[in-house]
């Protein structure tokens, strides 16, 4: 018969093993239950309070707070995809991976190219729920071939663009199938203080909804890049960075009073803004006409150089000499006179002709414009209302400044007739402009649009077709 063996540990008679082994998985099972239970009261003890509401009268129901609640259904979130065409792939990459065998231009029998997406991101504010309107920046949807909404409440839309305007970097957009969405309400930028507290939201490297505040640094400020200058912005050291562009710049009300568009990246807390008052003008101008009417004041000009400042004896060069005033123009009736040397615009200093028209373009019609005029010495303070550059205007002006006239046809914008003692004496009849600048002609409007542009230019470049054959030519009005 066998026995159980006995096992004596410090003295002391120990069970068998079995039974040992057993106590032990029974003690372990007793553990891991009480182990799940406190874990399970730790959860619950730990979760946040998420269903507690706050008091409408505690004190941290700020203003901020009440204005970031009212506006933040209004603001989206907006992704614009573009597809291009990607590199080839051949097989052969597919298996030892890109760049394989890794000559340029190398293509292996198989191969195919691949489309690519391209996502930029950006904010927008709705402005018009019944509609489903948004504003947002011209460059958030630049190149975009699709362009998706995504709102607070987890709801995507796609949209549609109604129109945009880099040289105001504006766009507006139309959600499809959406109705009776939060909208923020319009304020008037008029009436913005410098040193008021302002709010910023939107989507900064993709985080949702990022609430930020600050205070308005400055008003009517001027930037200017490669493509020209934006004016009347507003500055504010609320936290603006990639993503926020197109997003809402609200009051302490929680009022739409400027659309974030750019940051200075020389420097912490500097934003600009583009005031609502603009944006609103912005916004009907694309919403009635497809594009916001061309302004003039009526000038003919000239850069004041250096030996321009010395022929008229003035110590330093730099502004724009007033050579020819149209009559009846916006500069007529503000009293400007051939003679006058415009220095600045909006306290905007004016270099040259180039600044001139940089800081043109970015004016709405109504808005009347400060000019510093030199006149026969003394400072002058002039007031003008740019009124819009009609096509008629465009047209005359263009045969007077370079020359030649045009005609729209089935092949597209042709020369009509060029004058023999002009700058554009070497143009033929029948000559297509296929491009001013950098700018692709395809219509007369394009190519009316190109001289607003270049009308003051020093020197233009064309890109003529002449008998099927393509050259450039240089104008020099």
């Amino acid at each position: 018969m066998k026995t159980s063996p006995v096992y004596i540990h410090r003295g002391r008679r120990c069970q068998p093993r079995r039974a040992q082994v057993a106590v032990a998985a029974a003690n372990t099972a007793f553990d891991a239950r009480w182990l799940l239970v406190l874990l399970a009261f730790a959860l619950f003890v730990c979760l946040p309070a998420r269903a507690r509401a706050i008091a409408p009268d505690s004190a941290r129901m700020t203003p901020v707070v009440r204005a970031v609640q009212a506006v933040a259904p209004a603001v989206v979130n907006i992704t614009s995809t573009h597809i291009i065409e990607g590199q080839r792939v051949s097989p052969l990459e597919k298996f030892f991976g890109p760049g394989f065998p890794g000559l340029p231009g190398f293509e292996v029998p198989g191969g195919r190219r691949v489309k690519q997406k391209r996502v930029s991101l950006g904010s927008g504010v709705i402005v018009d729920g019944e509609k489903g309107l948004v504003l947002t920046n011209a460059h958030v949807i630049a190149g975009g071939d699709e362009v998706m909404v995504h709102l607070l409440d987890g709801r995507e839309f796609t949209a549609t663009v109604k129109g945009a305007d880099p040289d105001f970097d504006i766009a507006v957009l139309q959600i499809k199938g959406a109705a009776k969405l939060p909208a923020v309400k319009l304020g008037d930028s008029g009436d913005i203080m410098p040193g008021e507290t302002v709010i910023a939201i939107g989507n900064p490297f993709g985080f949702n909804h990022t609430v930020t505040t600050g205070v308005v640094s400055a008003l009517g400020r001027t930037i200017r890049n490669k493509d020209g200058a934006f004016t009347d912005l507003v500055q504010t050291d609320a936290a603006i960075n990639p993503g926020n562009s197109g997003g809402p710049l609200l009051n302490i009300e929680g009022v739409l009073i400027g659309i974030n568009t750019a940051v200075d990246t020389r420097a912490e807390g500097i934003g600009f803004a583009i005031p609502i008052n603009k944006a609103r003008r912005v916004m009907h101008d694309l919403m009635s006409a497809g594009r916001v009417a061309p302004l003039w004041l009526g000038l003919d000009l000239q850069d004041v150089d250096g030996r321009t400042a010395m022929a008229l004896g003035l110590r330093d060069a730099g502004g724009v000499l007033v050579t020819a005033v149209f009559p009846g123009s916006p500069a007529a009736k503000a009293g400007i006179v051939p003679g006058d040397i415009v220095e600045s615009i909006n306290a905007s200093p004016v270099r040259d002709r180039r600044d001139y028209l940089d800081i043109l373009r970015n004016q709405t019609a109504g808005s009347a414009l400060r000019l510093q005029v030199l006149r026969e010495g003394g400072s002058v303070k002039l007031e003008a209302t740019p009124e819009p550059f009609s096509d008629a205007d465009a047209r005359a002006m263009l045969e007077r400044r370079w020359g030649f006239s045009t005609a729209q046809t089935a092949q597209g914008v042709v020369v009509r007739q060029a004058r023999a003692d002009g700058p554009a004496e070497f143009l033929r009849q029948g000559d297509r402009i296929t491009a001013v600048g950098s700018a692709e002609i395809r219509t007369m409007e394009d190519f009316l649009q190109a001289f607003r542009r270049e009308r003051m230019s020093g020197q233009v470049l064309l890109q003529v077709v002449r008998n099927g054959k393509g050259y450039y030519a240089r104008l020099i009005p």
